[in-house]
């Protein structure tokens, strides 16, 4: 074989090897996996809406609202369609409840048709208390409602819980389910511990699994 052909065949060879070697990048030195950006992550982990956190998620927002002075509004909320029944002061107070119903993540509509004007009352639950006075809101049964449902929205305890509330003349009534017994003694204790309520019977179950 002549010399020039063994080299020849020399340089194909490593010309080959060159290829294999810098043409291709071994599996080790792959770049990493693109990971996904931090909100496509957390669209995973959002809470389910249900019917019980609208309906707690609308009462929270009514207790801060000043339209809503000596209102005594009822929500019920069923696959995302809310009823507003019970009374507010005037039609401002009607306007802003519906607002605020509409609002909510996850409400469809809303049916204010059983929704009264009433002239604002303090009722049996009686006179307001010296901090209420100063806060200039009044604690009646619908005050004592919604501030107990924005309590239960915060509690981790109660997370996929399903409580009505019911308040006559400072009375409050629970009733409903929630997933733990942990559950179940702290919206008692958080009901008894709201201003204005006089006494809670409390007939929420421990929901079976």
């Amino acid at each position: 074989m002549q010399p020039s052909t063994v080299a020849t065949r020399l340089a194909l060879v490593l010309l080959l090897s060159g290829v294999s070697a810098y043409g291709q990048t071994p599996a080790a030195q792959q770049p990493p996996a693109r990971q996904p950006a931090p909100e496509q992550r957390d669209r995973s982990l959002t809470t389910v809406i249900s019917d019980s956190w609208i309906t707690m998620k609308i009462h929270s927002q009514f207790v801060p609202d000043e339209a809503l002075e000596g209102s005594d509004i009822d929500v019920e909320t069923r696959m995302g369609i809310v009823m507003l029944s019970g009374t507010v002061a005037n039609e401002a107070g009607r306007t802003r409840a519906v607002e605020i119903a509409r609002t909510t993540e996850g409400v469809k509509s809303v049916n204010d048709a059983s929704l009264r004007i009433a002239p604002a009352s303090v009722g049996t639950a009686g006179r307001a208390s010296e901090a209420a006075r100063r806060a200039g809101r009044t604690v009646n049964d619908g005050w004592i409602k919604s501030k107990i449902y924005s309590q239960f929205l915060m509690e981790d305890a109660l997370n996929d819980s399903d409580i009505d509330v019911e308040t006559a003349n400072g009375m409050v009534t629970l009733s409903g389910t929630v997933p733990t017994k942990a559950g179940l003694a702290r919206a008692e204790a958080i009901a008894k511990a709201t201003e204005g309520v006089k006494g809670v019977k409390n007939n929420v179950k421990v929901a079976a699994r």
